[in-house]
Parts: C-alpha cells; structure tokens; sequence
C-alpha cells in the first residue's frame, strides 16, 4: 500500500472545525520520537494537540557526560519533566501526567519502570505494575475533559517491547473504551511500514559517515516490533515540513536524544548510539478500543 489517507481524511465526517488531538506516552521524549510529526503537523493545521505522559522517566541512560550525574539520580526525573516542558513549548503542544491532572508541577501517580527484569520494575509506584483499570479510570477522566476526536499511542508491543509501553497501550485502550460512545475518541498505534523502514536504512547507510561512532543496522539485521507488513498500516502523516520543529523539540531532550547536526538530512541517536533517521513520516493503524487488536 502507497497511498495512505491522513489522520485528518479518517475523521472527515468532523468536518471542517479544529480537531482535538491527544497522545499518550510512556516517558518524556517518547512523544516526539514516536508522534512527533503528527503533533507538528495537526499544530501546524492548527489544530488542539495535547500529550499525557505516564511517567518522568526515572530510569532512563543519560547521554551528555556533563549531565551524568543525573544517570539513577532522584533528580533525573525533574530534569526530564524540564525537557519535556521545553520540547513541548518548541512544537507548540500543551501537556500533563497521568494522574496529575492538569498541574505540571504535580507528579504523575507512577514512575517509570525500567527495563524487564530490572529493580526498578519492583519499585511499588512502577507503572508496568499499577492496576490497568486504576490508571485507565484517570486517564478516561481527563480525556472526559480534553474530549478528542483522536488518540494516539503504541501498538500492543509498545513499540519495542518496553513494559511501560506496553503499560500504556493497555491503559489507553481500556481508557477509551470506557468512554461513552457518544464522546469516544477514534484510536489509533503509531507503527512503521516495513518497505519504510528498509529505505530508512538504505538511506543512513549512504549518509552517516564511517567512524562517527554510530551503527546503522544492517539490511538483514532484526526490526523492532512496530515495525510491521506495510498493509498493516492503513494511515500516514507524510509532512517533511515539519522535521525542523521536531528537531527543535528533539533537541530539548538532551539527556536522551542526539541529534545530527545536518539539517537537509537530519537523523538521531539513543544512548544505543544506533542511527535513526527523521524522515517526516509516520504510519498508523487504527485500535479497535473493545479488544486492543488493530483494525484492517
């Protein structure tokens, strides 16, 4: 499949009013990883985009060797809850935590997990572990409020198999299921069409220069579970226009996120030093929010 409708064309029968768009992420800088074009783009449309994240990302690797210190700190998680701040003023977006309600300053109800196996997955507050239906009851009761007419999230394997996210598709599908018909939001999973993904690699193969310290994974090398038959992928936000702002709010999660400094081909990499590219597109399938199984 090539020709793909847009988030937009899905919810023509909205007509021609601003669409109120909200995205759920695990940890702060997932949203501009994961969705970032969408949420440049529906700004760009000037549309209402709002980000829920369920987490301060506690656990996460910090990068920059002048930041360190951070790495297992307390004060990781306010650190990244300023990022989170900062990126999200830079794709104009506005945003919350779970279970905080509308204050910022307040911290969400659960804290990251780590990684499976990890000690920080037996922490009491982990979100992998909270209560599915507890973290879905707040969370449907600030969608009650904000009342979109698109969700956005993670397939059923979070992506790449972090618990969290998982955790957060879980929470997001139950939570808008539990919605009244009348007001429930049409949900939909960010994934990667696989023809998508092969070009991507082609394409950081002929551009990341040799012995930058970075790896771009091979041709035959595994993809991550989002990453799936491109007819599995019914919709797509193609907006090259938007990579700059999501750089702008990539930048703004330095703890997390390098960012090449090429802007006519702009790419990144995690603490894995593994290359990515930003190449203005993303793919999404729709959820059926009764069984979590993605619709074709």
């Amino acid at each position: 499949m090539t020709d793909r409708p847009t988030l937009c064309e899905a919810l023509a029968d909205r007509g021609d009013r601003r669409l109120r768009v909200v995205a759920v992420h695990a940890h702060p800088d997932d949203e501009t990883l994961a969705t970032g074009v969408a949420l440049a783009h529906h700004v760009a449309r000037g549309d209402v985009v709002h980000v829920i994240t369920c987490t301060l990302g506690e656990e996460g690797e910090v990068i920059p060797a002048d930041l360190a210190h951070l790495e297992g700190d307390p004060a990781l998680g306010p650190h990244r809850a300023g990022e989170l701040d900062r990126a999200m003023a830079a794709l104009g977006v506005d945003h919350d935590y779970l279970g905080a309600g509308t204050s910022r300053l307040t911290k969400p109800r659960w804290r990251d997990s780590g990684m499976a196996g990890s000690e920080a997955a037996a922490h009491p507050r982990a979100f992998a572990g909270a209560p599915v239906a507890e973290a879905a009851d707040l969370l449907a009761e600030r969608l009650g409020i904000l009342l979109p007419d698109l969700v956005l999230t993670y397939d059923a394997q979070g992506g790449y198999g972090h618990p969290d996210h998982i955790q957060t598709h879980r929470v997001t599908v139950a939570a808008v299921a539990s919605l009244p018909e009348a007001v429930r939001p049409r949900l939909y999973a960010v994934l990667t069409p696989l023809s998508w993904a092969r070009e991507d690699r082609a394409w950081l193969a002929e551009r990341v220069p040799a012995g930058n310290g970075l790896t771009v994974p091979g041709p035959d090398d595994p993809f991550p579970p989002s990453v799936v038959d491109d007819a599995v992928v019914t919709h797509a936000i193609v907006d090259p226009s938007v990579v700059a702002d999501q750089v702008r709010a990539l930048r703004e999660h330095p703890t997390q996120v390098t960012v090449m400094d090429d802007a006519s081909a702009p790419y990144y990499a995690l603490s894995n030093d593994i290359a990515a590219r930003l190449a203005g597109r993303e793919g999404y399938a729709e959820i059926d929010p009764g069984t979590g199984d993605l619709l074709r």
